[in-house]
Protein backbone atom coordinates (compact mmCIF):
# COMPACT_ATOMS: atom_id res chain seq x y z
CA UNK A 1 0.00 0.00 0.00
CA UNK A 2 1.45 3.38 -0.95
CA UNK A 3 0.49 6.92 0.02
CA UNK A 4 -1.49 7.50 -3.19
CA UNK A 5 -3.91 4.61 -2.98
CA UNK A 6 -5.84 2.77 -0.34
CA UNK A 7 -5.77 -0.93 0.51
CA UNK A 8 -8.67 -2.07 -1.68
CA UNK A 9 -11.24 -0.90 -4.17
CA UNK A 10 -14.05 -0.81 -1.63
CA UNK A 11 -12.03 1.41 0.73
CA UNK A 12 -11.14 3.69 -2.18
CA UNK A 13 -14.78 3.85 -3.25
CA UNK A 14 -16.02 4.60 0.26
CA UNK A 15 -13.41 7.32 0.83
CA UNK A 16 -14.24 9.05 -2.46
CA UNK A 17 -18.01 8.80 -2.05
CA UNK A 18 -19.78 12.03 -3.01
CA UNK A 19 -23.23 12.93 -1.75
CA UNK A 20 -25.63 15.25 -3.55
CA UNK A 21 -27.27 16.24 -0.26
CA UNK A 22 -24.24 16.73 2.02
CA UNK A 23 -21.03 18.61 1.25
CA UNK A 24 -19.23 17.18 4.28
CA UNK A 25 -18.74 13.43 4.86
CA UNK A 26 -19.28 13.98 8.60
CA UNK A 27 -22.84 15.14 7.81
CA UNK A 28 -23.73 12.30 5.43
CA UNK A 29 -25.10 9.10 6.98
CA UNK A 30 -23.97 7.15 3.90
CA UNK A 31 -20.29 8.05 4.48
CA UNK A 32 -18.82 5.66 7.00
CA UNK A 33 -15.03 5.85 6.74
CA UNK A 34 -12.55 8.71 6.91
CA UNK A 35 -8.88 9.08 6.05
CA UNK A 36 -6.82 11.84 7.67
CA UNK A 37 -4.04 12.75 5.26
CA UNK A 38 -2.27 14.83 7.90
CA UNK A 39 -2.20 12.00 10.45
CA UNK A 40 -2.13 9.08 8.03
CA UNK A 41 -4.90 7.27 9.88
CA UNK A 42 -8.24 5.74 8.97
CA UNK A 43 -11.40 5.82 11.02
CA UNK A 44 -15.08 5.03 11.23
CA UNK A 45 -17.14 8.22 11.28
CA UNK A 46 -19.21 8.94 14.38
CA UNK A 47 -22.32 10.71 13.17
CA UNK A 48 -23.07 12.77 16.26
CA UNK A 49 -23.16 16.22 14.68
CA UNK A 50 -19.42 16.81 15.03
CA UNK A 51 -16.27 15.67 13.29
CA UNK A 52 -15.34 12.66 15.39
CA UNK A 53 -14.13 9.30 14.17
CA UNK A 54 -12.86 6.14 15.77
CA UNK A 55 -9.42 5.08 14.50
CA UNK A 56 -9.26 1.64 12.89
CA UNK A 57 -6.19 -0.55 12.37
CA UNK A 58 -7.59 -2.96 9.78
CA UNK A 59 -9.73 -2.46 6.67
CA UNK A 60 -13.34 -3.50 7.36
CA UNK A 61 -13.63 -4.96 3.83
CA UNK A 62 -10.36 -6.68 2.92
CA UNK A 63 -8.81 -7.12 6.39
CA UNK A 64 -5.54 -5.47 5.37
CA UNK A 65 -3.49 -3.94 8.21
CA UNK A 66 -3.70 -0.18 7.77
CA UNK A 67 -0.69 2.11 8.22
CA UNK A 68 0.21 3.28 11.69
CA UNK A 69 -0.74 6.91 12.30
CA UNK A 70 2.01 9.48 12.19
CA UNK A 71 2.92 11.15 15.45
CA UNK A 72 2.11 14.84 15.95
CA UNK A 73 5.82 15.70 15.79
CA UNK A 74 6.32 14.24 12.28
Amino acid sequence: MNNNQHCCGVMESELTRECNDHSDAFDCPDCIVYYSKSLGEYGILIHDGGSSYSVINYCPWCGCKLPTAKSAEE
